[in-house]
């Protein structure tokens, strides 16, 4: 049969069972397993037959979404780890030491930002951010021969800038560098980001894929397709392990070099791994995405219409507005669709700003974003309630910002506590 399209993807990948077996996704709720023969095991810990040795490294339950997110995104292999944090963290230490750095875009989330610039910091790996305004020469004058890769968001978190996936793939390369890219916003339902030339892709699964505010989790999806030996700046790929034997992943592992040492080395020493039950009901929310998105997407927009052409709103953002300054990348990289997130401002500033979210009943104040709930936050007083002034404005945060992470209700009732809300202003 030809390759399933990818809202059939998200059902039918990942687990297949055989006859007589459980239709639907089992819980392997066991941190271990048994083995026939000490030898078999042996050859397990030397990585030279399939299989699972301990639920910190593998699970059968984990390995089927891990194999389900692979196949959304067009990947080699995916590791789920417990948190989109954990996932952005062995991303990078997979490939970049202390005394090396990384490029990143500074449009990214809080979160995100406090891990590359205060934590990684401080274990000697440098972040050196590129604002959205930096011509291709500026952003290649922050290189050096120890940068190891470059870092971004499809949709930035909260500012909604898209990224120009084939800009940053090609100063990247130009580099011998990969690039590695946080799709959570935009899902592979919307844009498979290895399909306009970058190398890693993660997600953090708590939000879209799993869609309910249920379980934290996080994935890292290796496409394949970066050469390591060619590079020539990754001795931790193509030289010997000596944890594992001296295996050298690039010989021993192709294309999946990569993938493979995030799990054999970094899961295994640092344990952010997720709990089966965890991607039990991650899955049921990977198997409702594309369904989800495209409600997500048409809510999304109707809201974004609706505040921008409300008197009490100074400035609305939505990628799939005709007349944003990132249509043109959004109808390139997202098929003119955008996620469900709206960014906006309230006249007034910030005070108006929290007023109009107190007068809100339908939507939510929570610190979380993209699931099937209307929600709304200040992310200048929250999520990146850390930054700095200046990174504030790096990341396109004004003290007035809302971001709405609008959700699947009947879009009537979303607008309706909307314009509820906005009267009290």
């Amino acid at each position: 049969m030809k390759d399933f399209h990818v809202e059939t993807k998200c059902i039918q990948e990942g687990w297949k069972p055989e006859n007589g077996e459980a239709r639907v996704l089992p819980i392997y709720q066991s941190t271990t397993y048994k083995y026939d023969s000490g030898e078999h095991l042996g050859k397990l810990f030397d990585l030279s037959v399939p299989g699972h040795m301990y639920t910190r490294i593998s699970n059968p339950t984990v390995s089927c979404v891990e194999e389900k997110i692979a196949a959304l995104e067009g990947g080699v292999g995916a590791l789920c780890t417990s948190s989109g944090q954990a996932a952005s963290l062995l991303a990078i230490l997979n490939i970049a030491s202390a005394g090396e750095n990384f490029i990143s875009c500074s449009t990214i989330y809080g979160g995100t930002v406090n891990l590359f610039a205060v934590t990684m910091k401080r274990m000697g790996i440098e972040v050196r951010f590129a604002t959205p305004d930096m011509t291709d020469a500026e952003i290649h004058a922050l290189f050096d021969d120890k940068t190891r890769l470059v870092f971004g968001e499809t949709i930035a978190n909260p500012a909604l800038e898209v990224l120009d996936i084939e800009r940053f793939a090609g100063i990247a390369h130009a580099h011998s560098v990969p690039l590695v890219v946080d799709n959570t916003f935009a899902t592979p339902i919307l844009c498979r980001p290895f399909t306009f030339g970058a190398d890693i892709v993660i997600h953090s699964t708590t939000k879209y894929m799993d869609g309910h505010a249920s379980v934290v989790g996080g994935v890292i999806v290796d496409s394949g397709k970066f050469n390591w030996e060619a590079s020539g700046k990754y001795p931790e790929l193509t030289t010997p392990d000596e944890s594992y034997h001296g295996v050298v992943y690039t010989r021993d592992f192709g294309a999946a070099a990569y993938i493979t040492k995030a799990r054999v080395q970094l899961m295994r020493d640092l344990g952010t791994c997720p709990q089966p039950l965890a991607m039990y009901i991650l899955n049921l929310g990977l198997e409702t995405l594309a369904l989800r998105m495209e409600r997500h997407y048409e809510n999304g927009l109707a809201v974004a219409k609706y505040l921008a052409g409300h008197d009490k709103i100074t400035w609305v953002k939505n990628p799939a507005l005709s007349d944003s300054d990132q249509h043109e990348k959004c109808v390139k990289y997202l098929g003119g669709k955008s996620c469900g997130v709206v960014s906006f401002g309230v006249k007034g500033g910030r005070d108006a700003a929290m007023q109009f979210m107190n007068h809100l009943q339908l939507a939510q104040i929570v610190v979380h974003v993209a699931d099937a709930r209307t929600s709304v936050l200040h992310p200048a007083s929250t999520t990146h309630r850390q930054l700095t002034d200046q990174q504030l404005v790096d990341a396109g945060i004004g003290a007035d910002l809302i971001r709405m992470s609008v959700g699947i209700e009947n879009i009537n009732d979303i607008l309706a506590d909307i314009e509820n809300a906005l009267s009290a202003v």
